[in-house]
């Protein structure tokens, strides 16, 4: 980014497109900061440029761009990895079950549980949970909520183990931090690793191991490159590139 920079308009007019005061800092505070970085080095001057500049506690993203061609089948990535520090929020976890499996899931810290109940809210428009986990014998009942379920990434699934008859794990994984990692139709994937204000240890620990299951991931079929980016961020901060070169040799010596 540059510092004030003129923009031609269709009436040859110069509009000077400005920095923001917070932008400006981040600037000042990126440069000689070399890049692609290690990941180690990159949450570090994440960490110090949001103390400097943010005011609320940001999450940290890591976004990987994979040389996969996801049109194909067998290299659909689509997994979930729980990370050892958690996300550092509170989980809300809803769970569609009935009798004895809605018991089991409320008495493993489920925070709605039940089923044509849960359903019914569900369909006048509640969604005061972060994530929806059902038994496979009520998954028929969930099928006429796949059109408002599915774009917000909430409808239970078998890749996911939020369709099973083990509610109680599930429950307990989801509410240690438990995320879902999923490649887009350009091969990105887009997953938190926790908040800025975590120690750096602990993000450094959830970003290994996130990385880590996505290179094992690594279906047979794709050729090339298989990661091309990857960039850590938070919420409001700018985006620090890693040495895609380097990026699996530094996650393997981070899990080790």
């Amino acid at each position: 980014m540059e510092g004030c920079k003129p923009v031609n308009t269709m009436k040859g007019l110069k509009i000077m497109s400005k920095l923001t005061k917070k932008q400006k800092k981040m600037q000042e505070m990126l440069e000689g900061f070399v890049q692609p970085s290690t990941a180690v080095d990159a949450v570090k001057k994440l960490q110090e440029i949001s103390k400097e500049v943010s005011k609320f506690n940001e999450t940290v993203e890591c976004h990987m761009r994979l040389g996969i061609d996801v049109r194909q089948a067998d290299q659909q990535i689509r997994s979930t990895v729980v990370l050892p520090a958690g996300l550092g929020k509170d989980v809300k976890v809803c769970v569609i079950a009935k009798g004895a499996k809605a018991t089991e899931a409320k008495e493993a810290g489920a925070d709605f549980a039940g089923a044509e109940e849960i359903i019914e809210k569900i369909e006048g428009g509640w969604f005061d949970f972060d994530t929806l986990i059902a038994t496979p014998d009520c998954m028929g009942m969930l099928g006429k909520l796949g059109r408002v379920l599915g774009p917000k990434g909430l409808m239970p699934n078998p890749k996911t183990g939020t369709v099973t008859l083990d509610v109680a794990s599930a429950v307990k994984e989801a509410k240690a931090g438990k995320v879902e990692y999923r490649a887009d139709k350009q091969g990105m994937i887009h997953c938190p690793i926790g908040k800025i204000q975590f120690t750096e240890a602990d993000l450094i620990k959830n970003y290994a191991t996130l990385a880590d299951a996505i290179l094992r991931a690594k279906p047979s079929s794709a050729k090339g490159t298989y990661v091309k980016s990857v960039y850590l961020s938070t919420t409001m901060g700018p985006g620090i590139k890693i040495d895609p070169k380097n990026f699996a040799a530094e996650v393997k010596e981070l899990i080790a």
